[in-house]
């Protein structure tokens, strides 16, 4: 691997985007790694003279825009952008307040939105780069109890496909990684929020997911540390993919999503061809 690159991490103060910031030090990349606070513990924790840290709310546009130009500034240029930073609400969609979605999608969509526009101008300029957007299982396939968050990882996954067709010509590279369930701390309550306000009636769906996130935290399949070199691998191919699904739980649940739609195509497949013109042919 090729360690000239400048890599730029959000929410790089823990889980996944901890994670691939190690990473990429380990491989002797340098990394400008943003948190909200604490700037001096990732800093103590990390050591590196590769490593840049800049405190950073995506939310905030203006800091985005300065706590970029102060990183081409230290380090002259960026390569890989890994939008990471992001939290969950788990609700049904109903539960959710506006306040709680809207804060949401300030974060995962917004906030994501921010930093490619104070990023990307400077990868068209240089001609090169690769933007790597922390998606979710939950953007390939809906949950109870997830939706809101779902929609904002779909949100990002359509993003991303677009932004691919965008960047190509430029020689810019996008990639949408959807995680699996990894042994992180996402479900804990720095990361994962609880709807306020709750409604007996979903007790089964979204109160069931409720329990079972409990339940089964830290008992999560995927490793982070192998979600992060795999990110490595991919930001140095040749052929980067446009989708990265991680972990065989991923895999198994857009198999099953994709079996599902074809299942209802198939078996609608008259009425969802019969809406056309009558001379339109094919």
């Amino acid at each position: 691997m090729s360690n000239n690159k400048v890599w730029m991490v959000t929410g790089a103060a823990r889980g996944l985007g901890n994670e691939i910031v190690k990473a990429a030090l380990a491989e002797g990349y340098k990394v400008v790694a943003t948190v909200r606070k604490n700037k001096e513990q990732l800093l103590s924790d990390l050591n590196s003279e590769n490593l840049h840290v800049v405190v950073m709310d995506v939310t905030d546009e203006g800091q985005v825009k300065v706590a970029v130009e102060q990183a081409v500034a230290y380090f002259g240029h960026i390569d890989v952008l890994v939008n990471n930073a992001g939290f969950g609400l788990l609700s049904a969609v109903e539960e959710g307040t506006d306040k709680e979605v809207r804060n949401m999608y300030d974060t995962n969509v917004f906030g994501l939105l921010n930093v490619l526009r104070a990023v990307l101008p400077y990868m068209r300029e240089q001609r090169s780069g690769h933007v790597v957007n922390i998606s979710s299982v939950g953007g390939l396939s809906g949950s109870a109890g997830w939706g809101l968050y779902n929609s904002t990882k779909f949100a990002v996954e359509g993003l991303t496909e677009a932004l691919s067709k965008e960047l190509a010509p430029l020689g810019i590279y996008a990639t949408a990684v959807e995680p699996g369930q990894f042994r992180t701390n996402f479900h804990d309550g720095s990361s994962l929020k609880i709807a306020e306000h709750l409604i007996d009636d979903y007790s089964e769906s979204s109160g069931s997911m409720r329990t079972h996130i409990s339940e089964s935290n830290y008992t999560q399949p995927g490793d982070p540390a192998k979600l992060a070199k795999a990110v490595l691998i991919t930001v140095e191919s040749r052929n980067p993919p446009l989708h990265l699904p991680l972990g065989k739980d991923c895999i198994k649940r857009y198999q099953d999503k994709t079996a599902a739609f074809e299942k209802d195509l198939k078996q609608w497949y008259e009425i969802a061809a019969s809406t056309d013109f009558d001379d339109v042919k094919g």
